[in-house]
């Protein structure tokens, strides 16, 4: 074995020697003859080395050259030798270069081409709009009435004038479309003539605010656009030009920019089609909401955002120094409604809350806008037949504008659409949905890591609850939950004292939208509750004082109106209906 091995390497060292003879002795000299070796070679990385050759002859040449002498290794009974390539070989190899340097040729004339032409088509843009500097546009003498976009189809036939932003644009021959919007809505524009040609209309760019002025006029049959109608421009003037190039609007915002990227830019986002009828939808439900509360006699009151006091546990606390003093941003405005029942009845109000909860789940918020309600005199069924005659009568509300339900209804996937629910709500008792899970297969986590079924006293995880409400399909009244998972002022069931008069409204695809409960009105039970959870009842004085100068049964509930929302637009995470949203790791911009 040794001697073969010395005769392969000798061959490999004597035909190499052989090919290089003629080489002169300078030290930068190029060999003339390089290996090959279909086996373990390649085009690609070799260098023609015997532990790097080639994998073709052709690639052999095209690397190195035609005039090259190619070494094939051969396997014979002595071992292995490099020997110069068949005369077929070759010949095949030279017409394969040929054929190469006949594309390369080709492909040099066409970038030399391509660059004389665009060189060509480059000074013929340059002189276009260096001529189109000398177009200047007169704005017409004719009176313009200055109107917002939702105006214009009662001011059809009219001269008007118009500010907006570029929502889209489009050049078709001589004449430029445009897509104005200015928050009001879509009016498509068209400019002829000479405004076209001008330098502002040349090197108008998505994003660039202008003020434009002409005749609303309907379109013909066989034409589209936003109200069936466009603007036919008379005179148009840039009043802020957005950034082209890199910086240009679609390269900030464009679907494949990473997430952390668009909300880094929300700023921006929040021009497209599809947040901004997000959140005009939000806007709406807002008002349906007020309209409701006001139809059922409830006052709305804004109560502080910061306090001194906790509502749903202090883990969830964002704390603050306040001039010395330990303060709090406002996880729940409820306790403050409450002492708001004796004097102006029922109340509600709209405002954010905070919660320093670390988590990343698509329905959580660090700050969320938080629809309360607290109402005196009432049970626990009237309590629930309120919450549901609220969501009820806010979504006919919301759903009887037609802008606002064809807003929702360009939010939904084709040939889906937003279902309101219908009454009653399905009323399931915490002990009936254990069961129901149990009976489903939905498990629990236990601690151990592994999957388990649910015991009653567990605090029903967000997945499972959700999986559950999924499969049957409609809200759910998910009542009477133990009193060691709930807050501490939830009245107890009477009769059942381990249970409370307590609330949740879960809906498909998003799960709780809704807490709620019936509020300790005895003082003793309220102290022994401060006691057991370890509360320091001295800054809770105002609030028990509710239960010392007249108690009442009183109840209330806080609704996420961004989950809400994700229920009604179909959204995946309640990110995408907040104006700004604030989670763990974003509070910019």
């Amino acid at each position: 074995m040794a001697e073969l091995l010395s005769k392969t390497k000798d061959s490999v060292v004597e035909a190499l020697s052989q090919a290089t003879a003629a080489v002169s002795l300078d030290s930068t000299a190029q060999p003339t003859s390089y290996c090959v070796d279909e086996a373990s070679g390649n085009d690609s990385t070799g260098d023609g080395s015997p532990s790097s050759p080639y994998k073709t002859v052709a690639g052999a040449f095209i690397a190195r050259g035609e005039s090259i002498t190619a070494l094939v290794r051969q396997a014979k009974e002595e071992g292995e030798s490099w020997e110069p390539a068949s005369a077929s070989a070759v010949k095949k190899a030279k017409k394969l270069y040929t054929q190469h340097q006949t594309k390369l040729a080709r492909q040099e004339e066409l970038k030399k081409k391509d660059e004389l032409e665009g060189a060509a088509k480059r000074a013929a843009e340059a002189k276009k709009l260096e001529d189109a500097k000398a177009v200047i546009l007169e704005e017409p003498t004719t009176p313009a009435t200055k109107i917002k976009i939702k105006q214009a189809v009662e001011k059809r036939g009219e001269r008007v004038r118009i500010f907006g932003w570029v929502h889209r644009l489009r050049q078709q021959g001589a004449m430029i479309f445009i897509v104005l919007r200015d928050g009001t809505g879509f009016l498509q524009c068209v400019l002829t003539g000479k405004l076209p040609q001008t330098f502002d209309a040349l090197t108008l760019t998505l994003e660039s605010s202008i003020q434009i002025t002409g005749t609303i006029n309907e379109l013909p049959e066989g034409k589209t656009a936003v109200d069936n109608h466009e603007l036919s421009a008379d005179w148009f003037s840039v009043v802020g030009k957005a950034p082209g190039g890199d910086e240009a609007f679609l390269n900030k915002v464009s679907e494949d920019r990473a997430p952390d990227l668009l909300a880094d830019a929300r700023h921006l986002v929040i021009r497209g089609e599809t947040v901004s009828s997000t959140l005009k939808v939000r806007a709406a439900l807002l008002q349906s909401f007020r309209a409701a509360y006001a139809s059922l006699g409830l006052l709305e009151v804004t109560p502080p955002c910061m306090v001194q006091t906790q509502v749903e546990g202090g883990s969830t606390l964002f704390a603050f120094d306040y001039y010395g003093e330990q303060a709090y941003l406002t996880q729940s405005s409820q306790l403050y409604l409450e002492t708001c029942l004796p004097s102006l009845g029922d109340v509600f109000c709209v405002a954010e809350s905070f919660r320093a909860e670390k988590s990343h789940t698509r329905r959580h918020l660090s700050e969320y806008t938080h629809v309360e309600a607290e109402l005196a005199f009432l049970t626990f069924e009237e309590l629930l037949e309120h919450i549901e005659e609220v969501i009820c009568r806010t979504i006919d509300g919301v759903l009887a504008d037609p802008k606002t339900k064809a807003l929702i209804d360009s939010l939904w996937p084709e040939g889906e659409s937003f279902t309101p629910p219908s009454r009653p709500f399905m009323r399931m008792d915490y002990r009936d949905a254990i069961k129901y899970c149990n009976e489903h297969n939905i498990t629990r986590p236990g601690p151990d890591g592994t999957d388990g079924p649910h015991v009653v006293g567990d605090d029903i995880a967000e997945a499972a609850e959700r999986k559950m409400t999924d499969q049957i399909g409609k809200p759910i009244f998910l009542i009477n939950f133990p009193k060691e998972i709930k807050s501490f002022y939830m009245a107890r069931i009477p009769g059942d004292e381990g249970f409370t008069e307590s609330v949740d409204l879960l809906m498909p695809n998003v799960g709780e939208i809704v807490g709620g409960s019936m509020r300790m009105s005895g003082l003793d039970e309220l102290m022994e509750a401060y006691k057991h959870e370890g509360i320091d009842p001295t800054p809770y004085y105002w609030y028990t004082d509710q239960r010392k100068y007249g108690t009442t049964p009183h109840g209330g509930y806080g609704l996420g109106l961004e989950r809400l929302l994700a229920w009604l637009l179909n959204r995946f995470t309640v990110r995408e209906t907040q104006l700004y949203p604030r989670y763990t790791g974003r509070c910019k911009p």
